[in-house]
């Protein structure tokens, strides 16, 4: 693997901090409806399914997934709507009320502070804010090209009372405010009913099973090469897909392909991950506490993030975390997303290779953890 050294301006440029989140209020063809027209979109990496030309993006390159956010006031809905690739919600503060099915009754599950919940392709799901404070839903969706969405057949015809059209090449056109809808390109009409009895169907209990919960985490305090060495005591928690654990015994709350794989580390002060690297994109979300992620193998190269604020690391660069500072809580909290659907291969730095191994841990054929003493007796193949 290619060592990949990344330079200030290319960290700054990778920092994704809450200070920087800039909100498109006219996203989507809903934001006049009543009950929606307060929504806030977030687009942080890849150009997601926004509407709006106007939308700002943090960081266009692609990741093989999308990161955004959907902040709402008390109240506020986003509509029904469609997504062919994974959509994954995860709570950073609120209570919201998704509902799913093409008029919305097919059933609800209310989501609290977070929860992390993956919304099946191909059906028509749409949340509202009934907490008391504004929320935020941070979202992760599957791939570079998403495909667009389709809405509901009652979001699209009430939104025509409001001036609103939507075009086959996925333009919003606002008639109130000047636009003119276009001769040569085709509005997009509501899904036909022989479209939507295809469509699949999920009962309560199954959505559930789409939903990890705080209580529902199993950490691993093994999950990782540097796990019983000083600085490197991190806990991993799976929850879509395997992910970077090493650990042969732990297994994702989810396991659907989804283009991406999400998992919990939590750390406390002075703990985290050593260095390491790996061959995926990855972007990380401090969820609670304050992190510092070293990189380069530098230990000046350094950017300090706090609650909701996030890394994109490209692939081959090295990286350590350490929570240095837990908040209110035993431990910091940190979200990894990494690409694709495969285990991610961790890279360890030599000297995190000697340390385990002076304490009987190294990786066997399959990438995973086992003692020195059992691996030194195996028989080499011819």
């Amino acid at each position: 693997m290619s060592d990949v050294v990344l330079d200030k301006t290319e960290i700054e440029r990778r920092t994704i901090r809450r200070t920087d989140w800039v909100a498109c209020n006219a996203a989507f063809i809903d934001c006049r409806t009543p009950g929606s027209d307060q929504k806030e979109n977030y687009a942080f990496i890849g150009a997601g399914v926004s509407q709006n030309a106007s939308q700002v993006i943090n960081l266009a390159e692609n990741h093989g997934f999308n990161t955004g956010a959907a902040g709402m006031p008390n109240g506020i809905s986003n509509n029904l709507h469609l997504h062919f690739t994974a959509e994954v919600f995860i709570n950073l503060g609120g209570q919201f009320r998704l509902r799913w099915g093409v008029d919305g009754k097919e059933g609800q599950y209310v989501s609290t502070d977070g929860d992390i919940i993956s919304v099946p392709t191909w059906i028509f799901r749409g949340f509202t804010n009934e907490g008391p404070d504004d929320g935020i839903l941070y979202t992760v969706l599957g791939r570079d090209v998403t495909g667009g969405i389709i809405w509901g057949p009652s979001v699209l015809n009430e939104a025509k009372g409001y001036g609103l059209y939507l075009t086959a090449d996925n333009r919003l056109i606002d008639t109130v405010a000047g636009d003119e809808v276009p001769e040569d390109v085709a509005l997009i009409a509501p899904m036909q009913q022989r479209y939507i009895d295809e469509l699949s169907n999920y009962s309560v209990d199954e959505m559930r099973q789409r939903v990890v919960q705080p209580g529902d985490r199993t950490y691993s305090r093994n999950a990782l090469l540097c796990a019983n060495l000083p600085g490197g005591a991190a806990e991993l928690a799976l929850v879509i897909g395997y992910g970077m654990t090493e650990d042969r015994r732990q297994v994702p709350a989810i396991h659907e392909p989804h283009s991406f794989n999400v998992a919990w580390v939590r750390a406390v002060e002075d703990e985290g991950i050593l260095r390491h690297r790996h061959d995926k994109a990855q972007a990380i979300l401090v969820k609670s506490g304050r992190w510092l992620v070293t990189l380069n193998g530098d230990p000046d190269e350094t950017v300090e993030l706090g609650p909701s604020d996030a890394l994109s690391i490209p692939e081959g660069a090295w990286r350590a975390f350490r929570c240095v500072d837990a908040g209110e809580a035993d431990a910091g909290e940190l979200l990894v997303i990494n690409s694709g659907d495969d285990r991610v291969y961790l890279d360890w730095a030599p000297e995190v290779v000697d340390a385990a191994r002076d304490a009987d841990r190294m990786l066997d054929p399959n990438g995973y953890l086992a003692p020195v003493g059992v691996m030194v007796t195996a028989t080499e193949d011819d």
